[in-house]
């Protein structure tokens, strides 16, 4: 696969607590110079970076209930329909992992159709944490994103004690509609690995090391 082709299947990432205004302005940059798919960026900062990538050619993304996602559904669905009035043209949302725990996946898919339902049709990711979940636990989650309405599952937030596992994005993959997809996130800081989950099923990446991807280096960052 070359360089362009990759570069669209790449959110590029920043979401430290302790990213600035300057730091939006350089991923936004960034992502022009590499052509990448999107920024992926906290919610305070939709506004600036859909302001600063002008002509389109980089998605914005957001994420809604980050890391832990056990805010109050009606609290999401607010907050996601707030970051696509600001500009998001995507929201990544964090499944109710304590619902999930419990095996209460009726209460689980209410709260991701209550956000598919405020955006709709923006595109609404469902991050499962998978490093927390089981293998039918992950394929039951998979079946109530579906459900929902929501357009992509991805693997992690990149906060918690584990991030993407090949065997993880081929469960989900093989959990889903044709109609729906996978983005793998979390740990993916070099080229091999890249591509591996690629290779696995995934079809678009969250990574802060886009750049060195691309470039074919590798970083030690954590998303």
């Amino acid at each position: 696969m070359d360089t362009t082709s990759l570069a669209k299947y790449i959110d590029n990432t920043s979401l430290s607590p302790k990213l600035t205004r300057q730091g939006v302005l350089d991923i936004c940059r960034e992502s022009e110079t590499f052509g990448f798919y999107a920024v992926c960026l906290p919610p305070c900062w939709v506004a600036l970076a859909k302001e600063n990538l002008p002509h389109n050619r980089v998605k914005v993304v957001t994420v809604i209930s980050f890391p832990h996602g056990n805010d109050l559904t009606t609290s999401k669905a607010l907050a996601a329909q707030e970051a696509k009035q600001a500009g998001a043209d995507e929201i990544d949302m964090v499944m109710n992992i304590g619902w999930a725990e419990e095996g209460n996946w009726s209460a689980v898919q209410s709260d991701i159709a209550q956000v598919v339902e405020a955006v709709k049709p923006t595109p609404v990711k469902v991050i499962l944490e998978t490093c927390l979940l089981s293998q039918d636990q992950i394929q039951k989650a998979c079946h109530a994103a579906a459900q929902a309405g929501a357009k992509f599952v991805k693997t992690s937030t990149g906060f918690s004690k584990g991030g993407a596992t090949l065997e993880a994005v081929r469960l989900m993959k093989a959990s889903i509609p044709r109609t729906m997809e996978v983005k793998a996130s979390g740990g993916i800081r070099d080229l091999q690995t890249a591509l591996a989950m690629i290779e696995a099923g995934a079809t678009r990446l969250g990574t802060s090391s886009g750049a060195a991807i691309i470039s074919g280096k590798s970083t030690s960052t954590a998303y």
